[in-house]
């Protein structure tokens, strides 16, 4: 069981967190940028994993991207990532028991993720967990993290004081971003290394090491 007396709001992160998808977005934007004449390597795609379109085009082109390009280049390679990461949807170890341990202990849980709401749909109804969230949120066309837009957005959402959410995450932007928006953290070592992550509250391999235990320790 996990008794916590107050309004907890549980804010997740999806790609890395939910679901493993990282291979899946690496050649999607391969595709996608291949089709544009744009080089790519899979060591840039590790630094800004997290981020959105927007400040992902902007850092490969080394100037704010327009409208326009995130829109063509950003909306193919969704395009392409919706049409592969369907046939391999599986929620990383200890995501929907710790789903379920959260909305029996009455807490309101959200999806806080970069990603388009398009990908947000395609994830979390392939993987049935609709049902769970209270509200879906999608900092595409948010000032990307590691601002804090997205979660503050998602707090406001649930009706939760940012001091009293929790944020999943497995990215460095991610975990600044909770952190500049006064929350605390779990950080999942799917993208990073621990050592990447110290700025988390917890660091965990997997979400399915995380205990009752640790979490009593942050609220």
């Amino acid at each position: 069981m996990l008794a916590l007396n107050l309004n907890l709001g549980v804010l997740w992160d999806m790609d890395g967190v939910i679901v493993d998808s990282g291979e899946a977005h690496y050649i999607s934007w391969e595709k996608s940028l291949s089709r544009f004449g744009i080089s790519f390597t899979r060591r840039f795609f590790n630094e800004t994993f997290g981020m959105n379109n927007q400040g992902i085009l902007s850092l490969l082109l080394e100037r704010d991207a327009t409208n326009e390009e995130v829109e063509t280049i950003g909306g193919l390679k969704e395009e392409l990532f919706r049409q592969d990461v369907q046939h391999a949807l599986v929620p990383l170890p200890g995501v929907r028991e710790w789903i379920e341990r959260f909305s029996k202990a009455g807490f309101s849980q959200a999806v806080a993720s970069s990603a388009p709401r398009q990908n947000i749909d395609c994830v979390i109804e392939g993987l049935n967990l609709a049902d769970y969230f209270q509200a879906m949120v999608s900092g595409s066309t948010l000032q990307g993290k590691p601002d804090p837009a997205t979660f503050l957005l998602a707090a406001e959402n649930l009706g939760v004081a940012p001091t009293d959410c929790l944020v999943i995450e497995d990215a460095q932007v991610g975990v600044e971003a909770a952190k500049r928006g006064g929350m605390k953290c779990v950080a999942v070592c799917t993208t990073h290394a621990q050592e990447e992550l110290s700025d988390a509250d917890i660091i965990v391999e997997r979400l399915s090491d995380l205990t009752p235990e640790n979490l009593k320790t942050l609220f």
